[in-house]
């Protein structure tokens, strides 16, 4: 197999613009990750005070898995992106196991925009579109707030326009 190969998740390398998730997603998921790592840390050292030994190891442990965590999550939100095309939208994500969603417009049911404390205190939301099929729903997270409003309204009329001619 050839460098050159042409692999079904990078459809039209040439002809879409790939947009990415904020960077400040990663900060949320961090922040997400440090507030497990504490309780669990706090776990083990009300296990090590009640003289439960094994807790010093299991603590190291956990802040081993943790770091290693963090690293994956640098990397999976870099991997993070969506395309919009003239009749459809394409999000792509994952590290070891990708995913390439592909939605058409004209089969969106709705557009949903949430955004929990933490993404609203770092200015993103998430933008998921509802589809007949619950397998072809597809989500983009960590827009920024406007981007996630723009997206919203335009994936909203373009599913309008697009419904009205059936």
């Amino acid at each position: 197999m050839t460098s050159s190969a042409v692999s079904p998740l990078d459809p039209w390398p040439d002809t879409v613009q790939w947009r990415r998730v904020s960077a400040r997603l990663i900060w949320v998921e961090l922040v997400r990750l440090a507030i497990l790592l504490v309780f669990l840390l706090v776990g083990c050292l009300i296990g090590y005070l009640l003289g439960w030994d094994p807790a010093a190891l299991i603590a190291i442990g956990v802040v081993a898995l943790g770091l290693l965590r963090a690293v994956i999550v640098v990397r999976a939100v870099r991997a993070w992106g969506y395309a919009e095309r003239a009749t459809d939208l394409l999000v792509r994500q994952g590290l070891l196991v990708r995913r390439l969603s592909i939605v058409p417009y004209a089969r969106m049911q709705f557009v949903d925009v949430t955004a929990g404390p933490l993404e609203r205190a770092f200015g993103l939301a998430n933008v998921q579109l509802h589809t007949a099929a619950a397998a072809t729903d597809a989500q983009v997270p960590g827009l920024e707030a406007a981007e996630a409003a723009r997206l919203r309204d335009r994936l909203t009329a373009l599913g309008q326009d697009r419904q009205e001619g059936l």
